[in-house]
C-alpha cells in the first residue's frame, strides 16, 4: 500500500484544523464515521466526482505510517481499496498541504509532487 495519501478539503476546512492541531473530517467524513482518503492514483477521480468546479481547495498529504493503526483500506469506488481514517488526523501526519487550484478547463491542477 502507498505510504502517502491525500485528503482534499476546503480551504477553510483545513484553517480551522491547522487552529485545532487536528483534523477532524468535512461533513460527509462526519457523517460516515471516517475521514476519506484517496491515493495519488486516486485524487483526480476524487476531485472530479465530489469537488467539481470547487474553488478554494486544499490538497492534503499524509504520511500512512504515523497514523497508527486507525487508518483502513476498504472497496469503494468501481471496488478499488481506498483509505479510510476512523479516527482525527493528528498534523503531526501531515508532510505537507498545498492549494488545489481549479484550472481554465474546469478540472483541478494537482501538483506536480505527488508520489
Amino acid at each position: 500500500m502507498p505510504t502517502t495519501i491525500y485528503k482534499i478539503c476546503s480551504a477553510a476546512l483545513w484553517r480551522d484544523a491547522q487552529r485545532a492541531g487536528q483534523f477532524g473530517g468535512a461533513p460527509v467524513d462526519e457523517s460516515d464515521g471516517f475521514i476519506h482518503f484517496s491515493t495519488a492514483g486516486q485524487a483526480a477521480e476524487t476531485a472530479a466526482k465530489h469537488f467539481a468546479g470547487a474553488v478554494d481547495l486544499m490538497l492534503v498529504a499524509v504520511d500512512t505510517g504515523s497514523l497508527d493503526g486507525a487508518l483502513k483500506w476498504e472497496p469503494s469506488r468501481g471496488g478499488d481499496l481506498f483509505p479510510h481514517l476512523y479516527g482525527v488526523l493528528s498534523l503531526d501526519a501531515v508532510l505537507w498541504a498545498a492549494p488545489l487550484p481549479l484550472g481554465p478547463d474546469g478540472h483541478h491542477i494537482f501538483p506536480e509532487r505527488m508520489p
